[in-house]
């Protein structure tokens, strides 16, 4: 289902579960993912102590403070997840909340916290259609007791920066992206035809905004993923964001380019519309060039319907396999404008070079005519007219290596450890 099949059809998860919502629920997780009574016990006593230490101690020994991490949902391993593991791994005693948890889709290293779910968690289809709920989801990020933490870091896309955190506790958000569907994207993501569109999303989406900028002091220091969400934190929310790159690469070490370039050029996206995979197709329709297509989506049908000879669709492949992709493809193809993107950066890693569209994400992480070119109309033939530019370049294995240090999991760490620290010195900001 397309993200704007499922937004649109949150009313249903609206008018299906009020009376759950104005029933009451619980603010912690299922029994399951919570820890014994006798250890909670513990657990509480420590944080009032830590919470009693000056700020001096707690800069001196960051480790002693005791920490919440919110995210939105955990159903599957992306790059916001990515993003989690990465500030998990800086504090190993943190606790983990979130509106619910699809067990058995995040790595282990997420799943062994201990997770705290919302009332979204137990309502009914929520592992397949939990997206239905989201009108939901503002009362359910409320809903956390905070209290006797020394600190809060969210990492929000949806609303989990929009916790309440308690009296004079400093919250920190990385925040991968403003809701598009209700800000930037809303006419993208639902065109106004039929009476849903028209008619009952625009009250729901009026509403979405106005808690969205509703929630902006609830955050004390932003920080994002790039200098694009950056400026539309700024429009939207009127608030200062520093950027930090998110961590798509584990090391230096991992930086291992391709020895051989095979005759192909590679896309590697969700088929969703947004995405504008539909270019890349129209692109290739009058160049005697093989196009991959890894991915799948609801467009898929659509897209293979519409597709010539030269392009292949491959379906869904393991990280391994398109690792290896990356490693031979002549190029990879990215055509929509994103936040950020990690699949670029994740094909510069082994020596792939990008033709991507000068907007967005793209124009951060993609270094011109060194380790990629660009297209400046979002059109089939400028698109056409760039891959043909780019086989006329040679780009250099060092241009590759120089630039994913910028991305790696230690140079995340590094800068969000630095934000930290200036929040904890400088406290919350009056909330």
């Amino acid at each position: 289902m397309s993200s704007c099949a499922c937004i649109d059809s949150a009313i249903v998860g609206w008018f299906g579960v009020r009376s759950i919502l104005f029933g009451g629920s619980s603010r912690s997780g299922p029994p399951e993912k919570r820890l014994p009574a006798t250890a909670r016990a513990a657990k509480a006593a420590a944080r009032g102590q830590a919470s009693a230490m000056s700020r001096e101690s707690i800069l001196k020994d960051i480790g002693q403070v005791n920490v919440a991490v919110i995210h939105d949902w955990l159903t599957g391993m992306r790059g916001g997840e990515v993003v989690l593991e990465a500030i998990l791994d800086l504090f190993p005693e943190a606790d983990l909340y979130t509106l619910l948890h699809n067990e058995g889709s995040v790595s282990e290293k997420i799943a062994r916290r201990r997770i705290v779910t919302s009332f979204v968690d137990r309502l009914p289809f929520k592992k397949t259609r939990y997206r239905h709920y989201l009108p939901l989801f503002p009362t359910a990020i409320e809903s956390f007791d905070l209290h006797g933490y020394d600190l809060v870091i969210s990492s929000s896309h949806c609303v989990a920066r929009g916790v309440i955190v308690p009296p004079g506790v400093p919250h920190l958000s990385y925040l991968h992206s403003p809701m598009r569907y209700v800000w930037d994207m809303y006419q993208e993501y639902f065109p106004r035809t039929g009476f849903a569109n028209r008619f009952v999303i625009p009250f729901f989406a009026n509403y979405l905004r106005m808690w969205d900028a509703a929630a902006t002091p609830r955050v004390d220091r932003y920080t994002c993923n790039s200098a694009f969400v950056a400026e539309r934190i700024r429009r939207y929310y009127g608030a200062r964001a520093t950027v930090i790159h998110p961590p798509c690469i584990e090391s230096e070490k991992s930086v291992q380019p391709g020895k051989k370039r095979d005759d192909f050029y590679l896309v590697v996206s969700a088929l969703v519309p947004y995405k504008r995979i539909d270019l890349a197709i129209d692109a290739f329709r009058d160049l005697d060039r093989r196009l991959v297509i890894v991915g799948t989506g609801p467009e898929e049908r659509r897209l293979k319907a519409h597709a010539p000879t030269n392009v292949e669709f491959a379906g869904r492949l393991e990280r391994a396999q398109i690792q290896e992709l990356y490693g031979r493809a002549r190029a990879l193809i990215f055509p929509g404008e994103e936040d950020f993107g990690i699949v670029p950066v994740e094909a510069q890693a082994r020596g792939c070079p990008v033709i991507a569209y000068a907007r967005g994400g793209a124009l951060e992480t993609v270094r011109r005519n060194r380790t990629g070119v660009f297209f400046d109309e979002q059109n089939a033939g400028a698109l056409r007219r760039a891959v043909q530019d780019s086989e006329q370049k040679n780009f250099p294995v060092r241009n590759f290596r120089e630039n994913a240090r910028r991305f790696t999991r230690a140079a995340f760490q590094r800068k969000l450890m630095t934000e930290v620290r200036k929040l904890l010195d400088q406290g919350p900001s009056g909330r």
